[in-house]
């Protein structure tokens, strides 16, 4: 065994103690809390799935077409 082991208990020795421990579990339970308040946030979310955004990009593309089509008809006549 090392001799930091084999010091004795006094004034000098450093220890958390009970203060330490409270303030551990504090920070734990906080911790616990935003965690579980971040997963119900993020939950409310509403992002675009990909097909979604594939699909309007396609249906945007589309009225482009279709808007330079009829352009182009109104040009020939």
């Amino acid at each position: 065994m090392p001799a930091v082991y084999a010091m004795p208990l006094n004034d000098d020795t450093v220890s958390p103690g009970m203060l330490g421990f409270v303030v551990f579990l504090l920070l734990l339970a906080a911790t616990v809390f935003l965690i579980r308040s971040m997963g119900k946030q993020m939950k409310k979310i509403q992002a675009p799935r990909e097909a979604d955004l594939r699909q309007q990009e396609w249906e945007r593309a589309e009225a482009a077409k279709a808007g330079t089509a009829a352009k182009g008809s109104d040009d020939d006549a």
